[in-house]
């Protein structure tokens, strides 16, 4: 298959959306609906951190519950995926090529970054998977280039899929949680934002983010969850077309806003 994929930004949200997948969920599988069958999908989960991109090429791909102190039925969930050895070269040789130094690592599987959003787009687990990690400390212009790097990938077949979160407080989160509190303003403030100029095509308002908005150190104190957007918004080139297929708040900080990039 060569059809173009359109690029995607999903949510992941808490590891509770595997359970209560609400209106995102919804959103998620009806978005699913209208793909093609991909090739394989390259999916890049801010909860896979490493100094240098490496690319998963296991065949089979563990499912990681890579959290804790949450429900007990999180920890029996799986997701089944089957991994894909030769589209993972094409990823490596891709970022290679585009001056991106990449690896690729046979053992590694799925953390819940990646397999929650999945498991709501893909519940049968029948498209390859070929995981990415991302490198936080090279920031958003290093996951920009990354993006850049992967787009002859979205020609090609594949599905280039970045779940994140458009905020991302754990201490608000916590304390919200606490005491039940009502969302923050600044979480709807920033995720305006973000949607207003991904509208308006402002890419590099939004490579700089954290010092064009007011609020945006406090949504993201760490931009690990943001830096698959810039992936993104990199794989889908200086004329995209991005609109959101979801907007909305869950646990009372978190932005489930998802997008399109065509």
């Amino acid at each position: 298959m060569n059809a173009r994929h359109p690029v995607l930004f999903v949510p992941h949200g808490s590891p509770m959306f595997a359970l209560r997948p609400g209106a995102a969920g919804a959103a998620l599988s009806a978005l699913v609906e209208q793909l093609e069958t991909p090739r394989a999908i390259v999916v890049v989960s801010p909860h896979w951190e490493t100094e240098a991109p490496v690319v998963g090429a296991a065949r089979h791909l563990e499912t990681i519950h890579d959290f804790g102190g949450f429900d007990p039925r999180l920890y029996t969930l799986q997701y089944p995926a089957t991994g894909c050895p030769e589209a993972a070269q094409q990823v490596v040789s891709a970022l290679v090529e585009a001056g991106v130094p990449a690896t690729a690592d046979s053992g590694r599987g799925l953390d819940h970054g990646a397999w929650v959003p999945l498991r709501h787009m893909f519940p049968d687990a029948e498209v390859p998977i070929v995981p990415l990690s991302i490198q936080h400390h090279l920031g958003p212009r290093h996951a920009h280039h990354v993006g850049q790097a992967l787009a002859p990938l979205v020609e090609q077949g594949f599905l280039l899929l970045c779940p994140g979160n458009i905020t991302h407080n754990l201490r608000d989160w916590q304390t919200a949680s606490r005491q039940n509190l009502p969302s923050p303003p600044y979480v709807q403030q920033f995720a305006d934002w973000v949607c207003e100029q991904v509208g308006e095509g402002r890419i590099d308002a939004l490579l700089d983010y954290r010092a064009q908005q007011p609020n945006g150190v406090r949504a993201h104190p760490r931009d690990e969850h943001l830096l698959p957007l810039f992936t993104a918004l990199g794989a889908a080139g200086p004329q995209l077309r991005g609109e959101a297929f979801y907007r909305g708040i869950s646990d009372h900080v978190i932005a489930m806003d998802g997008y399109v990039f065509h």
